[in-house]
């Protein structure tokens, strides 16, 4: 079955490889991130390709994942409950991360990351999935506005 004729509750096994890809790459990108920050190696993580594209592919990676996601949770129905549910996790991790970025480095935590975009995008994407070819035009606009 496609994500078009999904079954509730069915998983997709290449979506779920491709959220642990993404999950374990970002793990290992952080890792080096902190290596760096202790002194252990020294890399320019704000400049250097070889960073600065693999971040944006962890990140691009990560959204297609979730709208993947929530594009199969709409086909099969799932309820609103559930959907904030899974919301309320996103929403308090991204939260997790600003405080515990504010505890390291107050000066300049992450105010807004990669997970709040996630929860404000999962919102977007929810209230919106019915709009059909709509969504096209929308996101035309949306591309085009400043």
């Amino acid at each position: 079955m496609n994500a078009m004729t999904a079954m509730p509750g069915e998983r997709f096994d290449r979506l779920d490889v491709l959220r642990a890809l993404a999950i374990v790459w970002m793990a290992l990108f952080h890792f080096s991130f902190d290596l760096n920050h202790f002194g252990l190696i020294r890399q320019n993580f704000y400049v250097d390709p070889f960073w600065t594209v693999q971040r944006a592919c962890i990140v691009t990676l990560f959204m297609f994942c979730a709208g993947f996601g929530q594009a199969i949770a709409f086909d099969q129905g799932q309820p609103w409950p559930r959907f904030w549910r899974r919301w309320g996790q996103v929403a308090a991790c991204a939260l997790l991360v600003s405080l515990g970025s504010w505890l390291m480095f107050p000066r300049s935590f992450i105010s807004f990351g990669v997970l709040h975009g996630l929860a404000v995008v999962l919102l977007v994407a929810r209230l919106t999935a019915g709009w059909g070819r709509w969504l096209w035009l929308a996101g035309l606009l949306a591309v085009l506005l400043p």
